[in-house]
């Protein structure tokens, strides 16, 4: 086997539907090696998925936080839509995640949910400070503006990137630019310097209201791809404050039309900015403007 702390461990299980499956593997890698060298965990098929329960992973995380020591790197639910559709996925509250791994340096969860159900169920956040955190990940078909809200009350003095993926109001999207409204203001998060604000049916208004945001000008990488991207924000875009400082532009994913492409490359290339405008591979028009995750 390789040196425990120079890889990711992914366990995941051949039957997400029986939870007994993951229980044997959990204990297994309790067991098998020396949990307390891993950096890097990603849990998989069987911890989430079809009738598995975010919450008791959750409760082996937190249970195992004294052992495994040296973590850094958490992907909850790294989960194939061949497994289970992202809509489909439960999510819980993860904040007994970060409180019992105060030097966990990066944090990504995948899960979609229709916001908070009446059981409780649901991605969950209850803002907090966590003074190591540099990473933090939500990828979801629809961001409940709860969870929005906490991230922008939350205190997080190291995070660097920050990406949120807003998805569609069908599948439970209810945050608003008000929720997003102190992370675009500059007035949270005084280390982010990668901002992801992706996967969204309003990606125009998004990228309008990003065109004049003061964070900006301290990012070196803006992420607005995967949503319904159109010339409409492309030129709010080129015509609110400078980007030429950006590192990196990512709208891939779009409906930008080829004229407006070339002029986003003509504005921001020539400075050295490195522009993603890669489109979808085929557009059935029928189907209207799609974002990259839904259901």
């Amino acid at each position: 086997m390789p040196a425990v702390g120079d890889v990711a461990w992914r366990l995941s299980s051949t039957d997400a539907e029986d939870s007994e499956y993951f229980d044997d593997t959990w204990e297994r890698f309790l067991k098998t090696i020396d949990i307390a060298q891993v950096r890097a965990l990603v849990l998989g098929n069987g911890a989430y998925g079809i009738d598995c329960s975010a919450d008791e992973a959750v409760r082996k995380l937190v249970a195992a936080s004294d052992r495994l020591t040296g973590l850094k790197a958490l992907y909850l639910a790294d989960v194939t839509a061949e497994e289970c559709e992202l809509s489909w996925m439960e999510q819980g509250d993860v904040t007994p995640v970060l409180t019992a791994y105060p030097r966990l340096r990066e944090l990504a969860v995948r899960g979609s949910t229709s916001g908070l159900e009446e059981d409780g169920t649901g991605l969950r956040l209850t803002p907090l400070r966590h003074e190591h955190l540099r990473v933090l990940r939500l990828e979801n078909g629809g961001l409940p503006g709860e969870v929005a809200r906490a991230v922008a009350a939350s205190d997080l003095p190291a995070l660097e990137h920050l990406d949120l993926w807003l998805g569609q109001d069908y599948y439970g999207c209810t945050t608003t630019l008000t929720d997003l409204a102190p992370v675009l203001d500059g007035d949270r998060l005084p280390a982010l310097r990668r901002l992801g604000l992706q996967n969204s049916e309003r990606q125009d208004e998004i990228a309008a209201a990003v065109a004049g945001a003061p964070v900006v000008a301290r990012l070196t990488a803006l992420h607005l791809g995967l949503g319904i991207l159109s010339d409409a924000g492309a030129t709010a875009l080129l015509g609110g404050q400078p980007l030429t400082h950006l590192d990196e532009l990512d709208l891939r994913h779009h409906f930008v039309s080829d004229l407006m492409m070339e002029r986003v490359r003509e504005a921001l290339e020539p400075s050295g900015v490195r522009v993603n405008l890669d489109k979808l591979d085929a557009v059935d028009e029928s189907w209207g403007r799609y974002t990259a995750v839904g259901e």
